[in-house]
């Protein structure tokens, strides 16, 4: 038992409202007009149906346009997810209760796996925000005219501003509860979440993933079947797409230990100053790196510099959807938010950034202008997909 709902993972959810204890190993179902609030189920709604959304489009684009990445970046993402996820909800079980600790517990939503610790919605999100933030910089033709290295900084940039709208939120509405204990891992913060969550999760392992994805099972030459073996070409797709996705998936998590490097070699509590000042700089080079590579793009396309790229369905909707339902959510949550003393409200939960929310918000919404101005811009004679 200790493994599943030790004393802090017990205190966690005490603060969340639910027990931890004897929970299902597998799966639990629950009314979602009975949880915590009522902004979880809109949660849960606009980013499971984002993922199935973003699987039919990832689907069509590799049948009907013969381009694998969008699912194998789905699919990655879910590797992903499944190999960083586990040591966070039980660093006992991995022996890594010294090096990290218990450093955070969803709410219980209408659908839970793994002792009640992993939320449907969460093995949602991965491959939606994925998804989004990859066909935003795709549609701008980053990728087609600066390649696959600069095109997964855009998608590491995109990732930051529409995860963070809903990362800076999530604490105040009880989606989830950071450990406060854990200073190691959650210190330095802004306001209530940690910087090291804001680059590692909201960013780098993105950006990591979708490197890797486009490297190895995008269109290059020599990927035909082996010598001497007759199969179909669909047989060979299928199964470098699979094996390469689950490597691409598997491996991102490195990059994210590389990228903590230069904060982590000043652990220590009289050394959060340096940490915070570290990861700080981290961050801007994203945002700076992003929005030059955003704003190269945006005048290549203006100009006529760069081949069209297709904008399809799921670019034109799904991003605004999102962004315009967590906007909603953060305006119900700004009473409580000014009502707040000391970081807190007034139903003791913490609150997050509202500037650096509104920021990101700014930003994200700048990327979907831009994609539909470009793509409103182009000749009526061009075919847009969807």
């Amino acid at each position: 038992m200790g493994y599943t709902c030790d004393p802090a993972a017990e205190r966690v959810a005490e603060k969340l409202g639910f027990s931890c204890h004897h929970t299902d190993p597998l799966v639990t179902f629950r009314n979602p007009f009975d949880l915590a609030n009522g902004t979880m189920p809109v949660l849960e709604l606009v980013v499971i149906g984002g993922a199935v959304f973003a699987l039919v489009h990832a689907w069509r684009r590799w049948r009907r346009d013969g381009d694998p990445v969008n699912i194998s970046l789905w699919f990655a993402s879910v590797v992903y997810l499944s190999v960083i996820e586990p040591p966070l909800y039980f660093p006992g079980w991995f022996g890594l209760e010294k090096q990290v600790g218990f450093i955070f517990s969803h709410n219980v939503f209408t659908v839970q796996f793994m002792y009640d610790r992993l939320p449907l919605y969460i093995v949602a999100f991965y491959p939606a925000i994925s998804q989004l933030a990859y066909e935003l910089v795709r549609a701008l033709g980053v990728f087609a005219r600066r390649g696959p290295l600069a095109g997964s900084v855009a998608v590491a940039f995109a990732c930051q501003v529409f995860y963070e709208v809903f990362d800076q939120l999530g604490p105040q509405l009880k989606w989830w509860a950071w450990n406060p204990a854990n200073e190691m891992i959650n210190q330095p913060a802004l306001a209530s979440v940690p910087m090291n969550s804001m680059l590692l999760f909201a960013s780098v392992s993105f950006g990591a993933m979708t490197y890797l994805v486009v490297r190895l099972v995008g269109d290059r030459p020599g990927r035909g079947a082996p010598a001497g073996r007759t199969v179909t070409l669909r047989t060979v797709a299928l199964r470098t797409v699979a094996w390469r996705t689950v490597v691409a998936g598997a491996v991102t998590p490195l990059a994210m230990i590389v990228a903590s490097a230069p904060s982590g070699a000043f652990r220590g509590d009289d050394q959060v100053g340096i940490q915070r000042a570290v990861l700080s700089v981290e961050l801007a080079a994203v945002w700076i790196a992003g929005l030059y590579l955003f704003a190269d793009a945006w005048r290549a396309a203006r100009a006529d510099k760069i081949a069209p790229v297709e904008s399809p369905l799921f670019v034109r909707t799904y991003p605004a959807t999102y962004l315009g339902v967590l906007v909603v959510l953060w305006l119900t949550a700004l009473p409580a938010y000014f009502a707040s003393t000391g970081g807190v409200t007034e139903q003791g939960t913490p609150i997050g950034s509202l500037w650096y929310a509104a920021l990101c918000t700014v930003a994200a919404a700048g990327l979907i202008a831009a994609v539909l101005r470009v793509r409103a811009s182009r000749p009526a004679a061009e075919p847009v997909r969807s």
